[in-house]
């Protein structure tokens, strides 16, 4: 039976240490502060930023949730980042994407403070990552170097291969790996042959935003699958293709009228030696590697 990396309960973990870093710091006077910036009304941002500025209030980080209409505009936007860069009680920063089509989102994110740049979009943080400085690192990928090492998974001489190329992940998940001293394939919609690379794999991480794309054919027998895709199916036939026979899901899809399948197909997870699960998998290291960013950066501005 493949082992399943329970993301859950390391979210949890980590969630704990970045608690009792907050009680140090605040012996030492200093409280991390992390604001939070929803523009509109887009009902799944809006769960999610609730959700981080909930988690900040359980583990003792100041936070301020700033809500912009959609009208907003560049200028204003920027005045607003330049303000919250100028703020000494703020740590790190947070502009939840999608913005409106108005926004220019490139220059919003280049404007925030590489030091208060929690999310790690800035070009300069990926610099760093990808020279192996300190760095402020995006959040999911993060999440994902921890959940291979906390759960004994070896990195150092494995072949990793990820499918995907995004700034956001799959970049730098790929420049993480590198570090712990994997070797690192790349690959995306372009490649030539790509279960024949896959298969190669030791490590897969799946972060193409296509659900069900890597199939059992495209699996080393006793792989670890790290699946970052996270995408709601609500058609029956969508449902059949991927969890037929599955009457847990079923009851769950019959009640909600959908549900969560990852970038891996789930017959793929059997021939794995260890998998994280969609959902309870990747996801829940992303709001606690936010809440470990914030606490750094509150750190590293402060020379501590």
């Amino acid at each position: 039976m493949p082992k399943i990396l329970d993301g859950a309960a390391i979210a949890a973990q980590i969630k704990q240490e970045v608690a009792q870093e907050v009680k140090l710091l605040a012996a030492q006077g200093v409280r991390p502060g992390l604001a939070a910036v929803l523009v509109g009304n887009v009902a799944a941002s809006e769960i999610y930023v609730r959700s981080k500025v909930q988690t900040c209030a359980e583990l003792g980080i100041f936070s301020d949730l700033i809500t912009p209409p959609d009208t907003v505009t560049t200028e204003e936007m920027l005045d607003l980042v330049a303000a919250l860069n100028a703020r000494d009680d703020i740590d790190g920063i947070l502009i939840q994407l999608p913005l409106p089509p108005q926004v220019d989102t490139k220059a919003l994110l280049d404007a925030v403070s590489p030091a208060k740049d929690v999310d790690g979009f800035h070009p300069v943080n990926a610099g760093r990552l990808q020279a192996g400085r300190p760095a402020l690192a995006p959040c999911t990928p993060a999440g994902v170097i921890e959940i291979l090492k906390r759960s004994g998974i070896a990195i150092a001489g494995q072949h990793a291969v990820v499918v995907g190329r995004s700034d956001i992940v799959g970049k730098p998940a790929a420049m993480l790996l590198l570090h712990q001293n994997a070797t690192v394939t790349i690959c995306h919609s372009k490649t030539r042959d790509l279960p024949a690379i896959t298969r190669q794999a030791d490590i897969l991480v799946a972060a193409i935003g296509r659900p069900g794309f890597i199939t059992p054919d495209m699996i080393k027998p006793g792989a670890t699958l790290i699946d970052v895709g996270i995408n709601r199916i609500t058609a029956r036939e969508d449902f059949d293709r991927y969890f037929a026979g599955n009457a847990r899901r079923e009851a769950a899809f019959a009640k909600r009228g959908s549900t969560l399948v990852g970038d891996v197909h789930p017959q793929a997870f059997e021939l794995a030696g260890a998998y994280t699960p969609v959902p309870g998998g990747v996801g829940p290291l992303t709001i606690a590697m936010l809440m470990a960013n914030t606490v750094h950066a509150a750190k590293m501005r402060r020379g501590l």
